[in-house]
């Protein structure tokens, strides 16, 4: 059975910092893309950052270029996202996902394979 944990989610104020953790277990981990999406109340879920299943290569919103950093550990199954410099409008719930793929990870939520039951974070003003 694949599970997808997210935790690190809580409430900072704008400017502060988060680092954001996704746990996979009953998947090879190393053969997946990885990434985070989340959805604010009322709006559709966006995709934020993503990486390839060896962690050569990372992607971004535009939103959040320069601010956040995806990473992975590979030998502990663990997909990570620190975010700094957070802003009121990265108020949203984070979510892990996982897809069973090798080459240029996807931004559209329906090729994802896998999903976590998500993290609130809220950024207050």
């Amino acid at each position: 059975q694949v599970q997808l944990v997210e935790s690190g989610g809580g409430l900072v104020q704008a400017g502060g910092s988060l680092r954001l953790s996704c746990a996979a277990s009953g998947l090879t981990f190393s053969a997946y893309v990885m990434g985070w999406f989340r959805q604010a109340p009322g709006k559709a879920r966006e995709f934020v950052a993503a990486i390839t299943s060896s962690g050569s290569s990372t992607y971004y919103a535009d939103s959040v270029k320069g601010r956040f950093t995806i990473s992975r550990d590979n030998a502990k199954n663990t997909m990570y996202l620190q975010m700094n410099t957070l802003k009121p409008e990265d108020t949203a719930v984070y979510y892990c996902a996982a897809e069973r793929r090798f080459g240029i990870p996807s931004a559209r939520e329906t090729t994802y394979d896998y999903w976590g039951q998500g993290t609130q974070v809220t950024v207050s003003s």
